[in-house]
């Protein structure tokens, strides 16, 4: 199993920190390490520890990944059936995915999707490059497409 303290360094290097609520490139309001605001808005328990959203801190950034980390896995457990028999490299592409455009989307990668479930990574990542995605994130989908190909986290 991959640490969450792995998986916070993937995202964050993926992500970023920022400490104010800021626009991304898709238009949405989002804060911290990649917290959009508008379709993950805050909890109540989470508006308790993040008061001004115009000055957080990394701790407090670092409480909304780990609730959005715990949110993303469920949706995977939930909704990938094949899920826990990938190895653990491969959930964090999916979990890495998940993060970074939502499981409903994630769920529209139906050929990426079918390929790992029969163990086809080489045609898994292909169809993970050839996605809009891929275009959107540039290097990350690269680095993830990579992962689902070989197992092998490379920065």
């Amino acid at each position: 199993m991959i640490s969450y303290e792995d998986i916070q360094k993937r995202l964050m290097l993926h992500e970023g920190c920022v400490d104010h609520v800021y626009i991304c490139p898709k238009g949405y309001k989002t804060i911290g390490i990649g917290r959009n605001l508008v379709t993950n808005p805050l909890t109540a328990k989470e508006k308790e520890v993040v008061k001004d959203l115009n000055k957080i801190s990394v701790e407090q950034a670092l409480f909304l990944l780990k609730n959005d980390v715990k949110r993303c896995t469920k949706d995977l457990i939930n909704n990938i059936s094949f899920y826990y028999q990938l190895d653990d490299e491969r959930q964090y592409a999916l979990l890495d995915m998940c993060f970074n455009m939502g499981i409903k989307k994630l769920l529209g990668f139906k050929r990426m999707l079918n390929a790992m479930l029969i163990g086809d990574y080489r045609g898994a990542a292909k169809e993970c490059l050839m996605s809009k995605y891929a275009a959107d994130v540039g290097k990350r989908a690269q680095r993830i497409a990579r992962l689902i190909e070989t197992g092998v986290w490379v920065v």
